[in-house]
């Protein structure tokens, strides 16, 4: 298995666990200043404070850890995929080898 295949396997099955938690915090964090400041809804705002944090699920010590590792995944395989990428196609241009163009079928030959 080529690495770039092996870096968008593991991009893939990171994101898709990383979808919800990310997803909660994104969203509770962005929703805390809106009730607790504007709307002063003190009680909504502690409720999104717990899921912001983990504590509703009882994982308030590893949550924030677990996150920011996923995150750090994430970043570290999608930069690999483009530097991957970018050598690649600097590989094509410095091997000068080139496509072959093809008109499209709407022109006639």
């Amino acid at each position: 298995m080529r690495l770039s295949s092996a870096f968008r396997r593991y991009h893939r099955q990171l994101a898709i666990v990383m979808c919800l938690p990310l997803a909660l915090t994104i969203i509770s964090g962005m929703a805390y200043p809106i009730f607790s400041e504007w709307l002063s809804l003190n009680s909504v705002a502690g409720f999104l404070v717990q899921v912001h944090s983990g504590r509703i699920f009882g994982l308030q010590g590893i949550y924030p850890l677990l996150n920011g590792l996923g995150l750090a995944g994430l970043l570290v395989t999608g930069m690999s995929m483009t530097s991957l990428s970018r050598q690649r196609s600097m590989k094509d241009t410095l091997s000068g080898s080139r496509s072959k163009k093809v008109a499209p079928d709407y022109i006639e030959r």
